[in-house]
Protein backbone atom coordinates (compact mmCIF):
# COMPACT_ATOMS: atom_id res chain seq x y z
CA UNK A 1 0.00 0.00 0.00
CA UNK A 2 1.08 3.51 -1.19
CA UNK A 3 0.72 6.80 0.92
CA UNK A 4 1.59 10.12 -0.42
CA UNK A 5 2.59 13.02 1.90
CA UNK A 6 3.22 16.82 0.70
CA UNK A 7 6.24 18.69 2.65
CA UNK A 8 8.29 21.48 2.13
CA UNK A 9 11.48 23.02 3.43
CA UNK A 10 12.70 26.15 3.68
CA UNK A 11 15.39 27.48 1.47
CA UNK A 12 18.35 29.29 3.06
CA UNK A 13 17.95 32.17 0.58
CA UNK A 14 16.03 32.60 -2.76
CA UNK A 15 16.60 30.57 -5.90
CA UNK A 16 16.10 32.28 -8.98
CA UNK A 17 16.34 30.88 -12.38
CA UNK A 18 15.07 32.38 -15.83
CA UNK A 19 11.37 31.16 -14.76
CA UNK A 20 10.96 32.75 -11.31
CA UNK A 21 12.19 32.28 -8.00
CA UNK A 22 11.41 30.24 -4.72
CA UNK A 23 11.84 30.71 -1.08
CA UNK A 24 11.02 27.02 0.11
CA UNK A 25 11.16 23.25 -1.67
CA UNK A 26 8.22 21.80 -2.23
CA UNK A 27 8.12 17.89 -2.28
CA UNK A 28 6.32 14.45 -2.30
CA UNK A 29 7.27 12.26 0.25
CA UNK A 30 5.51 8.50 -1.03
CA UNK A 31 6.13 5.30 1.66
CA UNK A 32 5.94 1.88 0.01
CA UNK A 33 5.89 -0.54 3.04
CA UNK A 34 9.34 0.33 5.19
CA UNK A 35 10.70 2.26 1.77
CA UNK A 36 10.66 5.73 0.93
CA UNK A 37 10.85 7.85 -2.03
CA UNK A 38 10.65 11.77 -3.03
CA UNK A 39 10.21 13.83 -5.83
CA UNK A 40 9.37 17.46 -7.17
CA UNK A 41 7.00 18.26 -9.21
CA UNK A 42 7.43 20.37 -11.67
CA UNK A 43 5.25 23.44 -13.07
CA UNK A 44 7.72 23.43 -16.49
CA UNK A 45 5.95 19.88 -17.10
CA UNK A 46 2.95 20.53 -16.01
CA UNK A 47 3.05 19.19 -12.69
CA UNK A 48 1.62 20.03 -9.21
CA UNK A 49 1.71 18.67 -6.05
CA UNK A 50 -2.05 17.85 -6.51
CA UNK A 51 -2.30 16.07 -9.93
CA UNK A 52 0.90 13.96 -8.93
CA UNK A 53 -0.80 12.90 -5.54
CA UNK A 54 -3.76 11.98 -7.84
CA UNK A 55 -1.62 9.94 -10.30
CA UNK A 56 0.16 8.13 -6.82
CA UNK A 57 -3.48 7.63 -5.24
CA UNK A 58 -4.50 6.38 -8.65
CA UNK A 59 -2.03 3.60 -8.80
CA UNK A 60 -3.92 0.06 -8.24
CA UNK A 61 -3.46 -2.16 -4.92
CA UNK A 62 -1.51 -4.76 -6.50
CA UNK A 63 1.47 -2.48 -8.30
CA UNK A 64 4.75 -3.17 -7.96
CA UNK A 65 8.13 -2.26 -9.19
CA UNK A 66 7.69 -4.90 -11.87
CA UNK A 67 4.20 -3.06 -13.26
CA UNK A 68 5.21 0.31 -12.11
CA UNK A 69 6.98 1.50 -15.46
CA UNK A 70 4.07 0.73 -17.40
CA UNK A 71 1.40 2.29 -15.11
CA UNK A 72 2.93 5.52 -15.08
CA UNK A 73 4.94 8.24 -17.66
CA UNK A 74 7.94 9.29 -16.94
CA UNK A 75 7.79 11.95 -14.24
CA UNK A 76 7.82 12.94 -10.71
CA UNK A 77 5.24 10.49 -9.45
CA UNK A 78 6.74 7.58 -10.92
CA UNK A 79 10.12 8.76 -9.27
CA UNK A 80 8.92 9.10 -6.02
CA UNK A 81 7.39 5.32 -6.33
CA UNK A 82 10.12 3.52 -7.66
CA UNK A 83 12.76 4.90 -5.42
CA UNK A 84 10.53 3.84 -2.70
CA UNK A 85 10.09 0.44 -4.20
CA UNK A 86 13.95 0.15 -4.45
CA UNK A 87 14.29 0.93 -0.40
CA UNK A 88 11.84 -1.39 -0.25
CA UNK A 89 13.39 -3.69 -1.85
CA UNK A 90 16.53 -3.47 -0.14
CA UNK A 91 15.65 -3.56 2.98
CA UNK A 92 13.71 -6.70 2.91
CA UNK A 93 17.01 -8.44 1.36
CA UNK A 94 19.17 -6.97 4.01
CA UNK A 95 21.36 -4.99 1.16
CA UNK A 96 22.18 -2.19 0.04
CA UNK A 97 20.43 -0.79 -3.53
CA UNK A 98 24.01 -0.70 -5.18
CA UNK A 99 24.22 -4.35 -4.47
CA UNK A 100 20.53 -4.63 -5.65
CA UNK A 101 21.58 -2.76 -8.62
CA UNK A 102 25.09 -4.66 -9.05
CA UNK A 103 27.77 -2.07 -8.71
CA UNK A 104 30.83 -1.54 -7.16
CA UNK A 105 30.37 0.15 -3.51
CA UNK A 106 29.80 4.13 -4.17
CA UNK A 107 32.14 7.11 -3.33
CA UNK A 108 31.41 10.54 -2.82
CA UNK A 109 31.55 12.59 -6.03
CA UNK A 110 32.52 16.37 -6.26
CA UNK A 111 29.35 18.41 -7.12
CA UNK A 112 28.34 21.74 -8.73
CA UNK A 113 27.37 24.14 -6.23
CA UNK A 114 24.88 26.76 -8.09
CA UNK A 115 24.30 30.54 -8.14
CA UNK A 116 20.72 31.87 -8.69
CA UNK A 117 20.47 34.08 -11.63
CA UNK A 118 20.57 37.37 -10.03
CA UNK A 119 22.06 41.12 -11.06
CA UNK A 120 25.84 41.39 -11.74
CA UNK A 121 27.25 42.72 -8.16
CA UNK A 122 25.16 40.26 -6.00
CA UNK A 123 26.36 37.43 -8.34
CA UNK A 124 30.18 38.36 -8.08
CA UNK A 125 29.41 38.26 -4.45
CA UNK A 126 28.17 34.51 -4.17
CA UNK A 127 30.80 33.58 -6.17
CA UNK A 128 33.55 35.07 -4.30
CA UNK A 129 31.20 33.59 -1.37
CA UNK A 130 31.80 30.03 -2.92
CA UNK A 131 35.00 30.31 -4.36
CA UNK A 132 36.42 27.64 -2.40
CA UNK A 133 33.57 25.11 -3.93
CA UNK A 134 35.53 23.16 -7.50
CA UNK A 135 32.68 23.59 -9.52
CA UNK A 136 30.38 26.04 -9.44
CA UNK A 137 26.94 26.40 -12.03
CA UNK A 138 25.25 29.14 -12.86
CA UNK A 139 22.04 30.30 -13.88
CA UNK A 140 21.89 32.94 -16.60
CA UNK A 141 18.84 32.90 -19.05
CA UNK A 142 18.47 36.66 -19.92
CA UNK A 143 19.33 40.21 -20.86
CA UNK A 144 22.84 41.44 -19.37
CA UNK A 145 24.11 37.41 -19.04
CA UNK A 146 27.31 38.76 -20.54
CA UNK A 147 27.58 41.04 -17.00
CA UNK A 148 26.62 38.55 -15.01
CA UNK A 149 29.41 35.96 -16.38
CA UNK A 150 32.32 38.05 -16.28
CA UNK A 151 31.32 39.35 -12.55
CA UNK A 152 30.88 35.81 -11.13
CA UNK A 153 34.59 34.95 -13.03
CA UNK A 154 36.34 37.57 -11.23
CA UNK A 155 34.42 36.55 -8.01
CA UNK A 156 35.71 33.17 -8.46
CA UNK A 157 38.65 33.27 -10.85
CA UNK A 158 40.48 29.61 -10.53
CA UNK A 159 36.78 27.72 -10.46
CA UNK A 160 35.71 25.17 -12.77
CA UNK A 161 32.55 26.71 -14.24
CA UNK A 162 29.34 25.31 -15.90
CA UNK A 163 26.08 27.52 -16.88
CA UNK A 164 22.53 26.77 -17.44
CA UNK A 165 20.49 28.68 -19.48
CA UNK A 166 17.56 27.03 -18.79
CA UNK A 167 16.01 27.72 -22.33
CA UNK A 168 16.19 31.31 -21.85
CA UNK A 169 18.27 32.00 -24.91
CA UNK A 170 17.79 32.04 -28.94
CA UNK A 171 20.59 30.21 -31.64
CA UNK A 172 21.58 34.49 -32.19
CA UNK A 173 22.46 34.76 -28.36
CA UNK A 174 24.52 31.34 -27.76
CA UNK A 175 26.42 31.87 -31.26
CA UNK A 176 27.02 35.53 -30.05
CA UNK A 177 28.01 34.29 -26.58
CA UNK A 178 29.96 31.20 -27.21
CA UNK A 179 33.68 32.54 -28.14
CA UNK A 180 33.38 34.46 -24.95
CA UNK A 181 32.37 31.62 -22.73
CA UNK A 182 35.04 29.80 -23.75
CA UNK A 183 37.67 32.67 -22.86
CA UNK A 184 36.22 32.47 -19.95
CA UNK A 185 36.77 29.21 -19.08
CA UNK A 186 33.29 27.75 -18.64
CA UNK A 187 32.99 23.84 -19.26
CA UNK A 188 29.71 23.41 -20.78
CA UNK A 189 26.10 24.95 -21.50
CA UNK A 190 23.15 23.67 -20.27
CA UNK A 191 19.99 24.12 -22.13
CA UNK A 192 20.54 26.89 -24.16
CA UNK A 193 17.46 27.06 -26.71
CA UNK A 194 13.90 25.90 -25.70
CA UNK A 195 12.54 22.33 -25.94
CA UNK A 196 11.24 21.67 -29.59
CA UNK A 197 12.83 24.37 -30.71
CA UNK A 198 16.57 23.67 -30.26
CA UNK A 199 17.56 22.65 -33.77
CA UNK A 200 19.29 25.37 -34.62
CA UNK A 201 22.04 23.62 -32.69
CA UNK A 202 22.69 21.13 -35.32
CA UNK A 203 23.07 23.62 -37.37
CA UNK A 204 25.63 26.52 -35.81
CA UNK A 205 29.33 25.83 -34.77
CA UNK A 206 29.13 24.43 -30.95
CA UNK A 207 33.06 25.97 -29.35
CA UNK A 208 32.14 23.81 -25.99
CA UNK A 209 29.68 21.30 -24.67
CA UNK A 210 25.98 21.90 -24.55
CA UNK A 211 24.04 19.90 -22.82
CA UNK A 212 21.11 18.33 -23.17
CA UNK A 213 18.20 19.05 -19.82
CA UNK A 214 14.64 20.23 -20.64
CA UNK A 215 15.36 18.24 -24.53
CA UNK A 216 15.91 14.97 -22.57
CA UNK A 217 13.56 12.89 -20.04
CA UNK A 218 14.12 9.33 -20.75
CA UNK A 219 15.52 6.63 -23.63
CA UNK A 220 12.64 8.14 -25.57
CA UNK A 221 14.00 11.51 -26.21
CA UNK A 222 17.51 10.21 -27.13
CA UNK A 223 16.76 9.69 -30.90
CA UNK A 224 15.86 13.70 -31.28
CA UNK A 225 19.48 14.63 -29.94
CA UNK A 226 21.47 13.26 -32.48
CA UNK A 227 23.55 16.06 -33.87
CA UNK A 228 22.18 18.96 -31.40
CA UNK A 229 23.94 17.81 -28.06
CA UNK A 230 27.40 16.44 -26.33
CA UNK A 231 25.67 15.74 -23.50
CA UNK A 232 22.44 14.69 -21.22
CA UNK A 233 21.88 16.10 -17.97
CA UNK A 234 19.74 12.96 -16.21
CA UNK A 235 17.33 13.43 -13.06
CA UNK A 236 15.34 11.51 -11.21
CA UNK A 237 12.15 13.44 -11.50
CA UNK A 238 12.77 13.44 -15.08
CA UNK A 239 13.33 9.64 -15.78
CA UNK A 240 10.48 8.71 -13.71
CA UNK A 241 13.11 7.17 -11.06
CA UNK A 242 15.89 5.23 -10.90
CA UNK A 243 15.47 2.27 -12.76
CA UNK A 244 14.48 4.15 -16.20
CA UNK A 245 17.43 6.64 -15.15
CA UNK A 246 20.12 4.09 -15.08
CA UNK A 247 18.74 2.13 -18.47
CA UNK A 248 19.06 6.01 -20.11
CA UNK A 249 22.75 6.39 -18.32
CA UNK A 250 23.84 3.59 -20.33
CA UNK A 251 21.78 4.25 -23.62
CA UNK A 252 23.60 7.48 -23.94
CA UNK A 253 27.28 6.57 -22.90
CA UNK A 254 26.47 3.46 -25.80
CA UNK A 255 25.73 6.57 -28.14
CA UNK A 256 28.74 8.56 -27.37
CA UNK A 257 27.04 11.27 -24.94
CA UNK A 258 28.69 12.16 -22.12
CA UNK A 259 26.82 12.16 -18.63
CA UNK A 260 25.32 14.72 -16.50
CA UNK A 261 23.32 14.19 -13.60
CA UNK A 262 21.21 16.93 -11.99
CA UNK A 263 18.20 17.32 -9.52
CA UNK A 264 15.06 19.64 -8.40
CA UNK A 265 15.36 21.50 -5.42
CA UNK A 266 14.25 18.96 -2.90
CA UNK A 267 15.89 17.08 0.25
CA UNK A 268 18.68 14.59 0.76
CA UNK A 269 15.99 11.86 0.28
CA UNK A 270 15.10 13.00 -3.54
CA UNK A 271 19.22 13.37 -3.50
CA UNK A 272 20.53 9.41 -2.38
CA UNK A 273 19.59 7.61 -5.16
CA UNK A 274 20.78 9.72 -6.97
CA UNK A 275 24.20 9.85 -6.03
CA UNK A 276 24.65 6.43 -7.08
CA UNK A 277 23.39 7.56 -10.59
CA UNK A 278 26.08 9.46 -10.64
CA UNK A 279 29.07 7.18 -9.95
CA UNK A 280 31.11 8.45 -12.92
CA UNK A 281 29.77 11.15 -14.24
CA UNK A 282 31.73 13.84 -16.20
CA UNK A 283 28.93 16.64 -14.26
CA UNK A 284 27.75 15.88 -11.11
CA UNK A 285 24.67 18.48 -9.60
CA UNK A 286 23.21 17.16 -6.67
CA UNK A 287 23.46 20.53 -4.46
CA UNK A 288 19.96 21.03 -3.58
CA UNK A 289 20.05 20.28 0.36
CA UNK A 290 23.09 22.88 0.56
CA UNK A 291 20.19 24.94 -0.74
CA UNK A 292 18.22 24.60 2.15
CA UNK A 293 17.76 25.83 5.77
CA UNK A 294 16.00 22.16 7.14
CA UNK A 295 16.92 18.44 5.72
CA UNK A 296 15.26 15.64 6.11
CA UNK A 297 16.70 14.03 9.47
CA UNK A 298 19.94 11.67 8.72
CA UNK A 299 20.85 14.36 5.65
CA UNK A 300 23.58 13.26 2.86
CA UNK A 301 27.32 14.19 3.68
CA UNK A 302 28.82 16.79 1.78
CA UNK A 303 32.28 17.80 2.69
CA UNK A 304 35.32 18.19 0.54
CA UNK A 305 35.39 15.27 -1.22
CA UNK A 306 31.83 16.10 -2.44
CA UNK A 307 28.35 14.41 -1.80
CA UNK A 308 28.47 11.31 0.07
CA UNK A 309 26.57 8.12 -0.60
CA UNK A 310 23.27 7.99 1.79
CA UNK A 311 23.45 6.67 5.39
CA UNK A 312 21.33 3.50 5.34
CA UNK A 313 19.14 4.94 7.66
CA UNK A 314 17.98 7.89 4.93
CA UNK A 315 17.44 5.77 1.83
CA UNK A 316 19.04 2.29 0.02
Amino acid sequence: MLSVEAESFRLAEAFTISRGSRTEAKVLTVRAGNGWGECVPYARYDETLESVTAEIEGLPDTIDSGSLQEALPPGAARNAVDCAFWDAAAKAAGVRVWELIGMSEPGPEVTAYTLSLGEPDAMEASARKHAHRPLLKIKLGGEGDMARLEAVRRGAPRTRIVIDANEGWTAEVYSELAPHLVRLGVEMVEQPLPAGQDGMLAEIERPLPVCADESCHDRASLPDLKGKYDMVNIKLDKTGGLTEALALKEAALAQGYRIMVGCMVGSSLAMAPAVLLAQGAEVVDLDAPLLLAEDRAVPLLYDEAGVHPPDARLWG
